[in-house]
């Protein structure tokens, strides 16, 4: 079990998880960028999201230097920056969307730099976070040394905190990696970056059991899943599935916002049917 001690109320997450095991369904989690191409498409995007099926926004936040991301995210990036997005912008962004969405839980996923450089720091962004309507975050470049940084405020702060598994994510790491973890942990099927080589569901089945029982917390499965079969697959044999590189690259490809949110409802069916 997760060594989480922290008390806090329950998030959106944690509501949204607690209603489909009781009602035997799986999490469908679609990533996009924040201001890709630009600010307001990006946002009409957003809000269509959850009529399109989907369970939980992954929200990236805009980085230079985004490592862990392949080139179709990459790509969405340097749009986004060139569209003017900022963590001041992608949090007004979510400002509007909780206008009209007050229940879709919303995870900002990114990197340190940015809320660290920024004035203010990490309780500026923390506070403006929560105040936004953010329900979690993903910041991979922050190892669990490091949670005094980041998540141990960000939980007091009534946010979950998600952490990364991978495929060498061994038993002597693994306690390490989910303590202090909430909300779900996020498995990365692969290794390597985002867009890569397809997922193996048969493969990724033992560690979800592995990482669940450490964790006593959901497992959703990311990388390397870009159709509704392999998103059903995936789902099957965890708490739901993250799908980014793909829908990104629909976006990036100047598709109709209708087609996108079509291929997101494809996706969507994919997961649900697990």
């Amino acid at each position: 079990m997760t060594t989480d001690t922290l008390q806090r109320p329950a998030t959106r997450i944690d509501r949204l998880f607690a209603r489909l095991s009781s009602e035997d369904r799986k999490a469908f989690v679609a990533y996009m960028m924040a201001f890709d191409p630009d600010r307001d498409r990006s946002l009409e995007i957003m809000r269509g999201l959850p009529g399109a099926g989907v369970d939980i926004i992954e929200l990236g936040m805009p980085f230079t230097d985004p490592m862990a991301d392949g080139p179709t995210i990459q790509l969405a990036g340097q749009r986004a920056l060139a569209a003017g997005g900022t963590i001041s912008g992608v949090l007004e962004m979510v400002r509007q969307f909780r206008k009209g969405d007050a229940e879709t839980p919303i995870v900002l996923m990114g990197y340190y730099n940015p809320i660290y450089a920024r004035v203010g720091g990490v309780e500026r962004f923390l506070t403006e976070a929560a105040e936004a309507g953010i329900d979690g975050l993903i910041v991979v470049d922050l190892p669990p040394e490091e949670d005094a940084e980041l998540c141990i405020p960000a939980q007091k702060a009534g946010l979950n905190f998600i952490r990364l598994a991978t495929p060498t994510t061994d038993d002597r790491r693994l306690p390490t990696v989910v303590r202090n973890t909430s909300g779900f942990v996020y498995y990365v099927s692969v290794t390597g970056i985002t867009g890569g080589p397809a997922a193996d569901a048969a493969e990724v089945a033992p560690e979800v059991a592995r990482i669940r029982e450490a964790a006593g917390l959901p497992v959703v499965v990311g990388f390397g899943i870009s159709t509704p079969d392999a998103a059903e697959a995936v789902a099957g044999v965890a708490d739901g599935c993250v799908v980014g590189s793909a829908i990104v690259r629909q976006i990036g490809e100047g598709k109709p916002v209708a087609e996108v949110m079509d291929f997101v409802r494809s996706l969507a069916e994919g997961v649900h049917r697990a």
